[in-house]
């Protein structure tokens, strides 16, 4: 399964309503009006691998600093 990027839910890439290219990876879309979302500011959905956040606590939270 893939994940459209515009709006977060699974799709399956045989079945996706539309597809786009961006970076050298290919996108896969719930609907057509994600596609066109996407297309139209890539940069907004689209995030380097390096700069996703953690799973679980937000940044700044759990972690203990000394003082």
């Amino acid at each position: 399964m893939a994940r459209d990027p515009v709006c977060g839910m699974e799709v399956d890439p045989a079945s996706a309503a539309g597809q786009s290219e961006h970076a050298g990876i290919t996108y896969y879309f719930c609907s057509e009006g994600c596609r066109k979302a996407f297309q139209n500011d890539p940069g907004r959905y689209v995030t380097s691998s390096s700069d996703k956040p953690a799973q679980g606590a937000p940044p700044g939270t759990g972690h203990h600093h000394g003082s």
